[in-house]
């Protein structure tokens, strides 16, 4: 039996496992949480090195990405050296396809007409693949970037202008503690804030990061399609009593529960015949195709968007 384990910085209240079948071969996948303690996380996985298929790195990303360049959060570099044997992943590889992916299922398969659709997009950076196929399909998005990681009421309204706040800042904040950019541990079950409530409300799709969507989000919200991940059966059950129509995640629904890409790219590179280093994105495109991982889609209530 394959596993896969991701060792999150996130609440331990999230916590998840589950068993599946994948081509005949039965996988236990599951999600550990420290609560926000670094020293845990690498003592986790320094015990999990060598005993497991592959590790994921929850609740943060190694990399902010800016067009092609790319720059490594130190505090994320410290956690992926923690792992010697097993190959340890964030997800990005991967993220930044299913998104891509889950954007264009959203316009072919759901049949939903993204053009001058209103989306908020609650980070850009750390979705950048979704940002460009938003973009491309002449979504109006808002990168709520400086409104969700910092705090300051300030929209950006291109992927132009996201990239050049992302080649200034990049270099500075990947310097700073993560817990500065994001909420860890218990912070991720604060009860959310209604602030900044216009965006949301002006919205037609809400997407992004979930903790960052559900930071501010406001009591209400009829109508509204949501596209995430990694959401909880609690979460879900939370968006259907604040009216949202339907929810879309960009990894398939295990068990009660959507995943982080950080443990669906360890399923692939578990599934693989290479190296870790060594897959292409178009290795990952063919996975994902074999196995027939789709977005997740729940429909609160029968809805059309044209």
């Amino acid at each position: 039996m394959k596993r896969v384990v991701s060792v999150s910085l996130g609440s331990s209240r999230r916590n998840h496992s589950a068993k599946i079948n994948l081509l005949g071969e039965e996988v236990l996948i599951e999600r550990i949480g420290t609560d926000g303690c670094f020293k845990k996380a690498i003592n986790l996985i320094k015990e999990l090195d060598g005993k497991v298929d592959a590790i994921g790195m929850g609740g943060i990303d190694q990399y902010i990405y800016a067009g092609k360049k790319r720059y490594e959060i130190k505090d994320a570099k410290k956690l992926a050296e923690a792992a010697k044997i097993t190959p340890i992943t964030d997800g990005s590889v991967l993220k930044n396809i299913l998104e891509r992916r889950s954007v264009f299922y959203m316009q072919d398969v759901l049949k939903m007409d993204l053009a001058k659709k209103k989306v908020l997009l609650v980070s850009g950076v750390d979705r950048y693949g979704m940002a460009e196929a938003f973009s491309q399909l002449g979504s109006q998005v808002i990168f709520g970037d400086l409104l969700f990681s910092l705090g300051i009421p300030i929209p950006l309204k291109s992927l132009q202008s996201l990239q050049r706040l992302a080649y200034l800042v990049a270099p500075f904040v990947t310097k700073l503690p993560f817990n500065i950019l994001y909420p860890l541990g218990e912070k991720q079950c604060q009860p959310s804030r209604s602030k900044f409530k216009i965006f949301y409300e002006e919205a037609d799709i809400i997407a992004g990061d979930y903790l960052y969507i559900r930071k501010y989000m406001p009591e209400f919200l009829p109508g509204k399609t949501i596209l995430t991940n990694t959401v909880t059966a609690e979460d879900v059950e939370d968006l259907r009593r604040r009216g949202i129509a339907r929810l879309i995640t960009t990894t398939p629904h295990f068990n009660g529960r959507s995943f982080g890409t950080n443990v669906m790219e360890g399923l692939l590179i578990a599934f693989s015949n290479k190296p870790a280093e060594r897959l292409t994105n178009h290795d990952y495109e063919q996975l994902l195709n074999k196995l027939n991982f789709q977005p997740w889609v729940q429909d609160f209530k029968q809805i059309m968007i044209s």
